[in-house]
């Protein structure tokens, strides 16, 4: 059973094994751990649709001024005027009842301004027990799957979720691990990689994530790395644990340590040569949160970011 084979065992078996052997079509073959990439690491700045999320017509604040209110073409052309490669189109965002038409519409778009579609974020809980809420959220995830297929979209960042009532952690980890295990079959299938983020609940340090990641055994599986979402003693060098494992990455323009009660400016120049010992290939997403108005501070952080990812 290709699923029993340890990942180092099956490493050494594959150079044996022919090719016609091996079933890729089951997306099971486990994935190489921390994942390794040929060449020089190549960071390709991007921007989360989260950054503006006060302001989106869809899904954002009733209290935002009209005048500055977006939809997610108006954001797609926002990132091509900033210079961005990339644009991550956060699920909450979308109009209601969106359908694929609209996401052929979205691809269409993105491609004739020049941008990538570089992945797209649903909210979702998987420490539910087995179960209608779980199928819920396993049906959104997958529904989400499919809409980033036809996008065209490489990856989708997804959450653990919390331990419920009266639920141990080890309760909690098996229900996350049974359905992002399920999704992730579904996701290979569709050629789009989940993307587990670093956001508190079961999964607040590096060692408790990353044992998620090697119990689900998938190739299509890795780590969405939040850079603000340790608040742990130190930020950074759990981050680095986890960039060998990332396929995605979202840089914030704060950090907080434990037991700070405010939070302090990310090192930039820090975080990027993490990413670059780690000789991490992909997307870096500036997902903006702090207190200043994204339409003035997102353009600077932007230039910052661009010029440090092209070194």
């Amino acid at each position: 059973n290709m699923k029993n084979i340890s990942r180092r065992n099956f490493l050494i078996s594959a150079t044996v094994v022919s090719v016609g052997i091996l079933n890729i079509s089951t997306n099971r073959l486990p994935a190489v751990e921390p994942i390794k990439r040929s060449g020089k690491a190549r960071l390709l700045p991007s921007l989360a649709a989260y950054s503006f999320r006060d302001y989106f017509i869809y899904g954002g604040s009733k209290k935002a001024p009209q005048e500055k209110r977006i939809d997610m073409f108006q954001f797609i052309d926002y990132c091509a005027e900033n210079g961005c490669i990339g644009a991550e189109l956060t699920s909450y965002y979308f109009p209601p009842n969106v359908n694929p038409d609209y996401m052929l519409k979205i691809k269409q778009y993105a491609f004739l301004k020049g941008i990538v579609i570089s992945g797209t974020s649903v909210g979702n809980t998987f420490t539910h027990p087995d179960g209608e809420a779980r199928e819920k959220e396993i049906a959104n995830v997958k529904k989400w799957i499919d809409f980033a297929a036809i996008m065209g979209a490489p990856h989708i960042r997804v959450f653990a979720g919390s331990q419920g009532k009266n639920q141990s952690y080890e309760e909690a980890k098996k229900n996350c691990i049974q359905a992002l295990e399920e999704c992730a079959e579904y996701a290979g299938k569709k050629g789009v990689f989940l993307g587990l983020e670093n956001h508190g609940g079961i999964v607040p340090d590096p060692q408790k994530i990353i044992d998620i990641i090697n119990a689900v055994n998938s190739q299509w599986v890795g780590i969405n790395l939040d850079s603000g979402n340790f608040v742990t003693d130190d930020p950074y060098n759990d981050i680095e644990k986890c960039a060998p494992y990332a396929v995605n990455v979202q840089i914030k323009v704060e950090i907080r340590r434990k037991g700070q009660k405010s939070s302090e400016p990310s090192d930039f120049k820090r975080l990027i040569e993490i990413l670059q010992r780690s000789n991490y290939q992909g997307f870096v997403a500036l997902e903006y949160e702090a207190a200043e108005d994204p339409y003035t501070a997102v353009p600077r952080y932007l230039k910052e970011l661009a010029k440090l990812c092209s070194v």
